[in-house]
């Protein structure tokens, strides 16, 4: 880049929201990261939290390296409102890359569309190696912002899935739902379930990213042989992975921070069969036998934010967005 040390390129919600980007290009680009994690190419320490005791807000730290891209990122995350409805909560998240070759800033940027796209682009590759070979079956609980791009995300990796589900209870969010299919795959259609049992025993894929004041708990009698059930928010019950034949996460180390919800009576998790980079390498497969019912946690690694924030800024600095702060001079 064309550009002196002293200055840092911001790019705000609005510019990453102008860029086009397809769902494939996130699935590759996050996919990607993941093999170059399994390769030891690349750096994704185990993340930094604090969180005050009466448990109001929480905060997050990720740093990594991207030895594929030679970038190096440092990505912020906090909340505050926990205890409050989604619409009253405050979250603000930001990514900051630098050039490792160079040596130079490459952008600071707002983080949560990176989050809203990378999170079911996660989800569809855990699909994708879990599910059961004839898998046709897809069941999505919750209508949030993870709810809303999963089915999507879903069909780009999971082309031969036939049948959509989807269990939620707010109007707009269901619309939204629907809405964001059509754009991506007008020729589809949703049907919506009230009886999220009756949907779970016929599901081969079940992806939960309700939110954390739902009733919808999924329960492991529930589900069929050969089911996989992909933890993102709420939707299942614990039984899920303390029954299931295999483990699979993004993170074990990740899962036994953020995952003490799924935790048995003595505060215990299971261990975990296989890390998702581990998979997407080749070197093991996530499923072993056609009737084994697979839990799969989806948490953040700060490598795929990496990969797909720079993939970003390239576009945007193709097409000269953002604001250069002079912020070193």
């Amino acid at each position: 880049m064309d550009r002196d040390d002293t200055t840092l390129r911001v790019l705000s919600t609005s510019d990453l929201a102008g860029l086009d980007i397809t769902l494939a290009d996130v699935v590759d680009t996050v996919e990607q990261a993941y093999r170059t994690l399994a390769a030891g190419q690349s750096d994704n320490p185990r993340k930094l939290t604090v969180k005050p005791a009466d448990g109001h807000s929480v905060s997050y730290a990720m740093l990594g390296r991207d030895g594929v891209r030679n970038v190096v990122a440092v990505k912020t995350s906090y909340k505050h409102g926990l205890h409050e409805s989604r619409e009253e909560q405050h979250y603000y998240t930001t990514l900051t890359i630098y050039d490792d070759v160079t040596g130079l800033p490459v952008a600071m940027m707002d983080c949560s569309r990176i989050g809203s796209l990378r999170t079911p682009a996660v989800s569809a590759l855990l699909a994708r190696e879990c599910a059961a070979p004839d898998a046709s079956t897809a069941l999505v609980i919750g209508t949030g912002t993870q709810g809303r791009l999963a089915l999507p995300f879903l069909l780009t990796t999971l082309p031969e899935l036939e049948r959509l589900l989807l269990s939620g209870t707010h109007p707009d969010g269901i619309a939204a739902v629907r809405a964001e299919l059509a754009r991506h795959f007008p020729d589809r259609e949703i049907d919506l379930v009230t009886d999220l049992r009756a949907a779970a025993r016929d599901a081969d894929v079940i992806v939960a990213t309700a939110g954390g004041h739902t009733t919808a708990a999924v329960e492991a009698d529930w589900l069929k042989p050969g089911a996989v059930s992909i933890l993102v928010g709420h939707g299942l019950a614990p039984s899920t992975l303390h029954r299931a034949d295999r483990v699979i996460a993004t993170s074990e180390a990740q899962m036994r921070v953020t995952g003490t919800d799924m935790a048995d009576r003595h505060g215990n998790l299971p261990d975990v069969d296989l890390e998702l980079p581990v998979v997407i390498s080749g070197v093991s497969k996530a499923r072993t036998a056609p009737d084994q019912r697979i839990f799969a946690y989806n948490s953040g690694l700060v490598v795929t934010d990496i990969a797909l924030g720079h993939r970003f800024a390239q576009l945007a600095l193709d097409q000269d967005l953002g604001t250069e702060v002079a912020l070193w001079r």
